[in-house]
């Protein structure tokens, strides 16, 4: 689990002193904090909300979809919600059938994400069966709202530009790359791809 912080902390350290990339990491920037989301729907559908629009743009379609359909945003209400009226909401038609989408799996029981499956990528072929929910979305959701220790987003950017600059590399290392240069971190994947933005971030500021 990395939803601690005494269960990152034992994480980053382990890969200290497999790395000395991280462990340089360690000693200018600390351990990273935890980033927690809560297990659930909401999550998700605040993911879908959010997508390629800026925060404030997501925090006020949010804002919007709760003064609409509750806090939090009533799944029964959004499954038979027209697109004319989720557009008062600023939800686009794309959006709106991914909203649904994601209520139809709930509430049918499909996708029951307090029993999500134990396997990562079992968990995350679950979680694509939503419409607007792509891999990375996932392996965020299953990292952030569920902790696990070994879940590895290779495809965030963040992560790629981190990774390659604190490994010395020419290139920013593919998606591919990156999955078979992090096998050596396996069970910590989670907390280097938490170390990783904690570094960009720090180096960024």
């Amino acid at each position: 689990m990395v939803r601690t912080t005494d269960s990152i902390g034992l994480a980053v350290r382990a890969l200290a002193e497999r790395e000395p990339a991280f462990a340089r990491v360690m000693e200018q920037h600390g351990a990273p904090a935890p980033r927690n989301s809560e297990p659930g729907p909401t999550t998700l559908l605040r993911t879908i909300v959010g997508q390629q629009v800026s925060v404030a743009a997501a925090r006020s379609m949010w804002e919007k979809l709760e003064a609409a359909y509750g806090s939090p945003p009533d799944l029964p209400k959004l499954l038979i919600a027209t697109d004319e009226e989720l557009r008062v909401a600023g939800i686009s038609r794309q959006k709106a059938s991914y909203v649904r989408s994601l209520a139809k799996l709930v509430l049918s029981g499909e996708l029951d994400l307090a029993a999500l499956p134990a396997d990562d990528e079992d968990a995350i072929a679950l979680l694509t069966k939503i419409k607007g929910i792509g891999r990375w979305s996932a392996e965020i959701y299953l990292l952030f709202a569920e902790g696990r220790a070994d879940v590895w987003p290779a495809g965030d950017l963040a992560v790629q530009i981190e990774i390659g600059r604190l490994l010395g590399l020419t290139d920013r290392p593919t998606e591919k790359q990156l999955r078979e240069v992090a096998e050596p971190w396996r069970p910590h994947r989670g907390a280097a791809a938490i170390l990783a933005w904690h570094s960009y971030n720090s180096s960024v500021l």
